[in-house]
């Protein structure tokens, strides 16, 4: 059964899988089938749209950004191969392949019983990041039970991160009734709230790097277009500086420029398309609860590409690109080189830039140092990383010494839970447990207030619908 699960999976992808999905939600909600069925196709329209923009934007620019590292002429022991090679090791254990149907069964179960309210399965694909650190923690500890229990925990603690940014992701990226719940990302939301509140009262707030102000500012130049454009420029002159006397240098710094214009210009239409396919839900889901008496907001988990293109997103996404890899170069102690997971940083700073409502200084600050967090993690955990994908087959690049994933191996929560489980040590395993309680009772407790500082701080209100994409 997990075999054909998988296999189903792997044939029809997400862009298929969450459709499929909100048809069922919606004729369960009584919505006319009509309506139902142009509220799923909106969405695989909606992803299809995504992947191909993104699979379209993604083969320009990394060469660029791989030549960037090149030209550093650093050689760190670990190199960044993307998150492929952490999804293969995910889907090639016993371990793993037994979460994919124990963690469906289980976030249907909370979500059923009412002790969450993220409908997760419907991003099944993203929990290969809870098999791949159970994998990992299997194959070096040989102990089934404790990594099933690691990835068990990572998803609890997943779930509560979600809940917490669940209306602030909806409301800012315009995706109603709609939120992320990938581990990779939504783990940044205790870091990103405290983050938030720290530069608040160091008054980050009056440094408003946002699309809007910045248009408002400088005019025609703080289009998003433009801004997208010129960023591309930018990146484009640095990946090519070595050959700037090069006519061809010129062809490719032009193109990433067009090609990053293009997504700032293209995207927000096709963010229409796909939150239209929640308009039907979340309707249906309002009467529903009125009609019963009972209130119950619920949030449908979607793919974290749903965010990636937003301007505030996608600019500080490429602002920290050469950043952290001079970073990565100079800081002491570490030894990884980011690289193809340089492109995907927009996916993984999503709650960040919802937290600062599109700030892009206070984005670039915490983002900056949550990256500098991933280069320590992964430079601890690659040694054990490499052994297993070599184990299950993944061949190491020719001069590379070890390999991760930037976004997906150098995750600092599930990496320090790992790290835990590691010590299989019951004091400090049972230590992340009750950590684990206390969080939930206390966000449970005061979930609106840590809601309403979201939403409603007036600092912070000054950039509310600065994204563009605030449709709620």
């Amino acid at each position: 059964m997990l075999e054909i699960l998988s296999k189903i999976m792997g044939a029809f992808g997400a862009s298929i899988i969450v459709p499929v999905v909100i048809l069922i939600i919606a004729l369960f909600l009584h919505v006319k089938p009509k309506r139902a069925f142009q509220s799923a196709l909106n969405a695989g329209i909606g992803l299809i749209g995504f992947n191909m923009l993104i699979g379209a934007y993604t083969p320009i620019v990394t060469p660029v950004v791989n030549r960037m590292v090149e030209h550093t002429g650093v050689n760190l022991r670990i190199l960044d191969t993307g998150w492929q090679a952490t999804s293969v090791v995910a889907y090639s254990t016993e371990v793993g392949m037994i979460f994919l149907g124990l963690g469906l069964l289980l976030q249907f179960v909370l979500f059923a019983v009412k002790f969450t309210n993220i409908f997760m399965p419907s991003d099944l694909w993203n929990n290969y990041s809870f098999m791949l650190w159970g994998s990992m923690l299997f194959l070096v500890t040989d102990n089934m039970i404790l990594a099933i229990g690691l990835m068990v925990l990572g998803n609890l603690y997943t779930l509560l991160f979600s809940e917490v940014i669940a209306k602030r992701w909806a409301t800012y990226y315009g995706y109603p009734g709609t939120t992320i719940s990938a581990p990779h990302d939504v783990v940044q939301v205790p870091y990103g709230l405290l983050m938030d509140w720290i530069l608040t009262k160091l008054g980050a707030d009056k440094v408003q790097w946002n699309p809007t102000s910045v248009q408002q500012r400088i005019g025609f130049l703080g289009e998003p277009t433009t801004l997208g454009f010129i960023l591309g420029i930018i990146l484009g002159v640095a990946g090519n500086y070595m050959r700037l006397d090069e006519l061809k240098a010129w062809g490719e710094i032009m193109m990433v420029g067009v090609s990053t214009a293009a997504i700032m210009a293209i995207f927000p239409k096709i963010a229409g398309v796909f939150a239209s396919a929640f308009t039907s839900i979340t309707d249906a889901s309002k009467k529903s609860a009125k009609s019963s008496g009972k209130d119950r907001q619920w949030y449908l988990a979607i793919n974290d590409a749903a965010g990636y293109g937003e301007p505030a997103t996608l600019i500080s996404g490429l602002l920290m690109i050469p950043i952290i890899l001079v970073l990565a170069i100079f800081l002491p102690g570490n030894e990884t080189l980011p690289m193809v997971d340089l492109i995907a940083i927009p996916y993984i700073i999503q709650p960040i830039v919802a937290i600062s409502r599109g700030n892009i200084f206070k984005t670039l600050i915490s983002g900056l140092i949550l990256l500098v967090m991933n280069l320590y993690l992964i430079t601890a955990v690659a040694p054990i990383f490499t052994n297993v994908a070599q184990s299950v087959g993944v061949s190491i690049p020719p001069g590379a010494l070890m390999i991760a994933s930037f976004v997906v191996l150098g995750n600092y929560f599930l990496g320090t839970l790992f790290l835990i489980f590691l010590t299989q040590n019951p004091l400090w395993i049972g230590l992340s447990i009750l950590v684990y309680v206390i969080l939930f009772f206390i966000i449970k407790k005061h979930k609106e207030t840590i809601i309403n500082y979201m939403e409603h701080e007036p600092a912070i209100l000054k950039n509310e619908g600065d994204s563009g994409y605030s449709h709620s």
